[in-house]
């Protein structure tokens, strides 16, 4: 199914019931169903400008003025509805649902002041089975964030760029970029999602961009071979090990072994 977020904005902000039929989601740490997204460039631009410095209003003519009207309603309402997105979780009826609540809100014939408040109160409203859906969906997107800032590795091609592979459970490249962005300094550095065929990258005095691996644009350069860092690595792994504390489910608790293929300390 491909879903932009032109057409979320769209249907949230339309007056019909009539949502997707999708079979109900089960929040576990089990594998979860996921939903297959052919990314837009458009979107991919919109994601990572918001991800870079914000909202960007001048963006406004490729997305309905439900986007302008949530975000200025409420930032950590529209910050959820993009994670919700990103996470390509079956939860398109709870998403459109949730988006409803905030736009009647945002309607509403009273002060900007007035619709806030109300706008907080619901914000954290779990008794709403479609806010909670929400609630739990952005904590798995931003779990997994934080995950991949410490799982992440790199290694440096004959060009002196840094990087890395991934194949993460969510969409989130974009909003890795500033992390990244302070982490590397003037360093060249690329995050190639294999998974979606997109990378994150960015070059020195340049900003972050997310863009298709297939695009005429990408020049994404791996370097085959032994790295004498990553083997360095993992005699240091090897070495500081103690085979007498090893505890293998807190270590998949933090490192799950969907994650095992891009650590090369844990090679077999």
């Amino acid at each position: 199914m491909n879903f932009n977020l032109n057409e979320l904005f769209i249907l949230i902000s339309s007056n019909s019931n009539e949502f997707f039929k999708e079979d109900q989601f089960n929040f576990t740490d089990n594998e979860t169903p996921r939903v297959s997204i052919k990314y837009e460039q458009k979107d991919i631009d919109f994601v990572n400008a918001y991800f870079s410095h914000g909202f960007n209003k001048n963006m406004l003519n490729e997305y309905d003025e439900c986007a302008k009207d949530i975000f200025d309603l409420s930032f950590n309402v529209f910050d959820t509805l993009l994670h919700a997105w990103l996470s390509e979780l079956p939860v398109y009826n709870e998403m459109i649902a949730y988006g409803k609540i905030f736009y009647a809100i945002a309607k509403m014939n009273c002060n900007i002041e007035e619709k806030r408040r109300r706008a907080e109160t619901e914000e954290n409203n779990r008794v709403n089975s479609d806010i909670k859906t929400m609630l739990n969906v952005n904590y798995k997107v931003f779990r997994e964030l934080e995950r991949l800032m410490g799982l992440l590795r790199f290694n440096p091609n004959s060009d002196g760029e840094f990087i890395a592979k991934c194949s993460p459970d969510h969409f989130i490249l974009p909003a890795l970029g500033e992390y990244l962005t302070s982490r590397f300094g003037e360093t060249a550095w690329t995050v190639i999602d294999e998974k979606r065929n997109l990378y994150l990258s960015r070059k020195p005095k340049g900003k972050f961009k997310t863009c298709l691996l297939d695009n005429e644009s990408a020049t994404v350069k791996l370097d085959s071979g032994k790295d004498e860092w990553e083997e360095l690595w993992k005699h240091y792994h090897k070495t500081i090990n103690n085979e007498d504390r090893n505890n293998p489910d807190l270590q998949r608790q933090f490192m799950p072994k969907r994650y095992w293929q891009y650590l090369p300390e844990l090679d077999q």
